[in-house]
């Protein structure tokens, strides 16, 4: 017997929908649902253990896969099953979670887990759209402490026009592709890329896109009354103890207002307010801290936190002693490391990355392949946050879903100022060697200078900047803080980060924690970051004003060449031979594509220095080589045989064709060698396919003057009587009389 099903249909205005439907599927878990748009499907699950952990944070797991059944293939690798989540997973994950995590009790402790599979897949939908929509939905459906319905959306903007969720095909016309995720009340999180944007556009296509999600969370309401609301459950509340509070706040507040203000570095200020803690527990017994020594710290932190946003909104100051709009001192090198093909140092206060570029083939391209998603990316970005750079010591486990988002929003940032021409492949790593405040940004600049360090010819360079904001309701006050620390990043109410041109913006990161922020903080927020985006960009140019004209001595030089399609397999040779041949022979590395329109063989040369590159550009004009008829070529004598010479053609080494007696000179010559000799170099005249031998014809002598008194040869009549067979007889031989003579010889065997 199939369960009655509950359903609720989104219309995206466009004669598309998305169905939300729960009762059939997976309903031992806390709450599940199938969200479905054309034959895109996704199963969502929610489960939420009843006991509370002894954990300070909420121990919350998104996980989103793609399964390859969905698109009716195989995963790759020897055991043909899914693994690890790729990046592209990841990055779905990190999107659905920073969404919903604020929203849980800050007291909330309970193991969670939120898991999304995309079940079957659309090529015309794009899955990582409707996650969550599908985990905001199942959770409605559960008993979770879950403070409101929440949803996301992708924009895209076509002519001019907005798009909600756009296909796969409208993106790739789209001039912004931009993630948001909100309440009916509030944008909570934004992130994206564009192409060169201004403020008010992307404050426009966040707008556009809240609108479509307060109809998805409308939705989500309606679904879990009619399928029956649950209670809230009750869980174990976190102890509070107002005195307490008060009595932390009143000895630590003045205490860390003065620290703040004093403007210290990093270093110094950590140790300061660990000792204002520390001095705070001491005057507690042991008794006491054993029974409510977290509370003391809990609300240290509390206080800490209020005394320096106290100090941003009322005077304007922040921790190391700057303006609400200052940006850190910077320095900046190019050309640091001598091996690699690019490299640049970005220095900005006590954030540093140091970039490296390296340039490849289309051999070297990163491989995508997700069910949703195939594909090659030409231009990728990585980006590593060792230990280290913070000053700590802790293990290290492969590389992080924080890595892999902070080095795709670098990578956002910077791919579309990579020109379509561009012959390379190339990779850009970022090491981030010391980290207090935004590393990412710090990415994209040290990034911009090492691409033009390595002479990728970028359409303009790139900065980013991460900004802050600290808010007030009751007061009204706000303050937009420029280029933030580490612990400004916790303390604020908006983090984001933006990055661009001096012409628009090019990628986004946007976490938003106070509700119902007004666009016009968000636009003047904006605008603050350009002023200071730009400002930075003034230190990448000073240091290097454009991309350098060559590639360094060191690194590969790349060339491209198109190439007949019937001429694909010559220049391959049988298994291979010839390219490979070549490879060895130049010192270089050959790659060929076929171009999916025209069918053409596009050959990649890569090499460093021009020697190997012209060696094999020279080998390929002589595979495509075609003489014309009546012109005339500069040959060497190669081969010397009884009937002619093979000769070379020096345009075309390789090319060979057969000088025949008769076309060495008027007179008439007895022995080859009598005219010419192994390795002669002379002139030839082309007269193509020659009617009586089928073979190319070339000749010496029609290049030569005639000797006096020469009479030409009479052309041979074929017809003239008697012809050539009878004169020799053949027709009195008789082939029938032939055959009956041998009968008697073969009865004559028998017998």
């Amino acid at each position: 017997m199939i369960p009655k099903v509950f359903r609720e249909v989104i219309d995206l205005g466009d004669g598309r929908e998305i169905s939300i439907e729960t009762g059939k599927l997976a309903k031992q878990a806390h709450g599940s649902v199938v969200v479905q748009s054309g034959k895109c499907m996704l199963l969502c699950t929610v489960v939420s253990n009843y006991e509370q952990k002894d954990v300070d944070f909420l121990p919350l797991t998104v996980d989103y896969r793609e399964k390859f059944a969905a698109a009716g293939r195989y995963p790759g690798g020897f055991f043909k099953r899914e693994a690890r989540p790729s990046d592209g997973e990841v990055l779905t994950m990190r999107l659905v979670d920073r969404v919903l995590r604020p929203l849980f009790p800050k007291d909330y402790h309970s193991e969670t887990q939120v898991m999304i599979q995309l079940m079957s897949h659309d090529p015309e939908v794009m899955p990582d759209a409707m996650a969550g929509l599908a985990a905001s939905a199942a959770i409605q459906l559960s008993d979770f402490p879950f403070e409101c319905a929440i949803s996301e959306a992708r924009v895209g903007r076509v002519n001019g026009e907005f798009i909600i969720n756009p296909t796969l095909a409208q993106l790739e016309e789209s001039d912004i592709d931009m993630m948001i995720g909100a309440s009916a009340d509030s944008v909570m999180m934004v992130e994206g890329e564009m192409d060169e944007i201004s403020e008010e556009e992307m404050a426009e296509a966040i707008k556009f896109a809240h609108e479509a999600i307060k109809v998805q969370c409308a939705a989500q309401i309606r679904l879990a009354e009619a399928f029956g609301k649950k209670a809230t459950r009750e869980y174990q509340p976190e102890r509070e103890d107002k005195d307490l509070e008060k009595k932390v706040r009143d000895m630590a507040y003045d205490k860390v207002y003065a620290i703040a203000k004093a403007g210290s570095s990093k270093h110094e200020r950590s140790a300061a307010f660990k000792q204002i803690k520390e001095d705070i527990k001491a005057t507690f017994s042991e008794e006491e801290l054993a029974d409510y020594g977290g509370l003391v710290s809990d609300y240290y932190r509390k206080a800490e936190k209020a005394a320096i946003r106290d100090l941003t909104l009322d005077e304007g100051l922040r921790l190391d002693g700057r303006k609400t709009d200052e940006i850190r001192p910077i320095w900046c090198e190019v050309d640091y490391l001598p091996s690699t093909h690019g490299s640049s140092i970005f220095t900005r206060g006590e954030t540093q990355a140091l970039a490296t570029v390296t340039l490849g083939t289309s051999r070297d391209a990163n491989q995508i392949d997700m069910p949703s998603q195939e594909g090659e990316e030409r231009f990728y970005l990585h980006y590593n946050f060792p230990p280290f750079c913070t000053g700590e010591a802790r293990p290290i486990r492969g590389t992080s879903r924080r890595e892999v988002g902070h080095g795709n929003l670098a990578q956002r940032a910077l791919k579309g100022m990579i020109p379509a021409d561009c012959p390379y492949t190339v990779r850009v790593v970022s090491e981030v060697l010391e980290s207090n405040g935004s590393s990412s940004m710090a990415t994209v600049c040290s990034g911009t200078m090492a691409l033009m360090d390595a002479g990728v010819q970028m359409k303009k360079p790139v900065s980013g900047i991460a900004m802050g904001l600290i808010s007030d309701a009751e007061s009204g006050k706000y303050a937009v803080l420029s280029d933030i620390l580490g612990d400004e990043d916790h303390l604020g109410d908006m983090d984001f980060k933006v990055t661009g041109t001096a012409d628009g913006i090019t990628a986004c990161q946007m976490d938003i924690k106070v509700k119902g922020l007004s666009y016009e903080i968000l636009v003047n927020a904006l605008q603050q970051a350009r002023a200071g985006r730009l400002h930075i960009l003034e230190k990448l140019v000073d240091t290097i004003a454009k991309p350098n004209v060559d590639v360094k001595e060191h690194a590969p030089t790349m060339v491209t060449r198109r190439v007949p399609n019937e001429f694909i397999g010559a220049l391959i040779g049988p298994g291979g031979k010839v390219i490979q041949e070549m490879q060895k022979e130049t010192e270089t590395t050959i790659v060929i594509n076929e171009d999916p329109v025209t069918e053409e063989g596009i050959v990649e040369i890569m090499g460093v220095g021009k020697t190997g590159i012209n060696a094999v550009m020279a080998k390929i004009d002589a595979i495509l080589f075609k003489p014309t008829v009546g012109s005339v070529y500069e040959v060497k004598v190669i081969k010397m045989l009884d009937f002619g010479a093979v000769v070379e053609y020096m345009d075309a080494p390789g090319n060979e064709v057969l000088l025949h007696v008769s076309e060495l000179a008027w007179e008439r010559t007895e022995n080859v060698s009598d005219v010419v000799n192994m390795g002669d170099v002379f002139d030839v005249k082309y007269f193509g396919i020659d009617s009586r031998t089928r073979k190319e014809k070339v000749s010496r002598k029609a290049i030569l003057p005639k000797p006096e008194g020469y009479v030409a040869r009479p052309p041979r009549d074929d017809n003239r009587s008697g012809g050539r067979d009878n004169n020799r007889g053949r027709d009195n031989r008789g082939r029938d009389n032939r055959r009956d003579d041998r009968k008697p010889r073969q009865d004559k065997k028998e017998d």
